[in-house]
């Protein structure tokens, strides 16, 4: 491992400058200042640059590290710098990552070309961390060829992973219920390719056959325990890949924008006055969005100042 010193103390300019050395340390370093304050001081720095990202979902047990692992050895045997972003629950304690760095994928902990991070969603809703989006860009910069994000699992909400991935692999596992319960969740509704993981055991062909009433997307089987099916799934990603179109990139965008632009309003400072202005009647929801949204637009069609003395105007950010 190429390393150049500890990384405490340095500017993300140093931190930058030692990355791009291939100092897996400095890298991480830059990742914990964009999971926090330090994010736009370290996103100032950084020029545009391409980068594919590959994203995996699936019900927790379904095995996705396990397949996650197997796709990475691929992707490194073709001789490509791998960066593996695993966003987990964050702990209601310290605000990190609840899981931290998964153990299937310790065949790769030694390997310099490969960066393997856990993130923790820091109530974010989407199943992704808020600063996903920026640490694709530093990653991208740091000449990274390929990203592959592990979902924290599934649910209603927990679909926003196909907003920065192309293509979205959702893992699921034979019987159980998992088909039905991927419709459920929305999941088939992202899916770009499902794979039926540990397909050794009963129920695999059944599940396939429900799936494939579900869905038209690609359906593959795998056991990732001893790689089986690995190679034609890494053949599948690569085939979505260059069918890739500026439509779908600038969808991607559009949802991306989108979602962290709720976020940040889920923690406006004014969010809560407003929230009491509208349980008490003293205000309608929409003039409470005119306010949180553009609360200093002479141009409103709702009156710029607060609708009564309970309600303190937003701050701006």
């Amino acid at each position: 491992m190429n390393d150049n010193g500890a990384a405490g103390g340095r500017s993300p300019a140093e931190l930058i400058a030692a990355a791009r050395t291939g100092s897996v340390r400095a890298a991480g370093r830059l990742l914990t200042l964009i999971e926090g304050p330090g994010r736009d001081a370290v996103l100032r720095l950084l020029e545009p640059a391409a980068i594919r990202v590959v994203g995996f979902t699936g019900p927790p047990g379904a095995g996705k590290s396990t397949t996650i692992a197997a796709v990475v050895s691929t992707y490194r045997a073709q001789g490509l710098r791998v960066a593996v972003l695993a966003v987990d629950p964050s702990s209601p304690y310290s605000g990190g990552a609840l899981l931290g760095d998964r153990i299937r994928m310790a065949a790769h902990i030694d390997d310099p070309q490969v960066l393997i991070r856990s993130m923790a969603t820091r109530g974010h809703l989407g199943g992704l961390s808020a600063a996903v989006p920026a640490a694709i860009r530093l990653l991208a910069f740091l000449s990274y060829d390929l990203v592959v994000i592990e979902s924290v699992g599934v649910g209603q909400s927990e679909i926003e992973i196909a907003a920065v991935a192309d293509p979205t692999v959702v893992v699921l596992t034979p019987g159980a219920g998992d088909a039905v319960q991927a419709a459920k969740a929305g999941l088939l509704e992202v899916a770009d390719i499902l794979v039926v993981n540990k397909a050794d055991r009963d129920g695999a062909e059944q599940t396939v056959r429900e799936l494939r009433a579900e869905s038209d997307v690609p359906i593959l089987t795998a056991v990732a325990a001893n790689g089986t099916g690995i190679r034609e799934l890494v053949a599948a990603v690569d085939a979505h890949h260059r069918a890739d179109t500026a439509q779908r990139r600038a969808a991607r965008a559009r949802a991306q924008i989108l979602s962290l632009a709720y976020s940040r309003l889920r923690i406006h400072p004014g969010l809560g006055a407003l929230a009491d202005a509208v349980g008490a009647g003293e205000c309608d929801p929409y003039t409470a969005v005119d306010h949180l949204m553009r609360p200093n637009d002479p141009g409103s069609a709702y009156p710029a100042s607060p609708p009564s003395d309970r309600l303190v105007e937003p701050e701006t950010r």
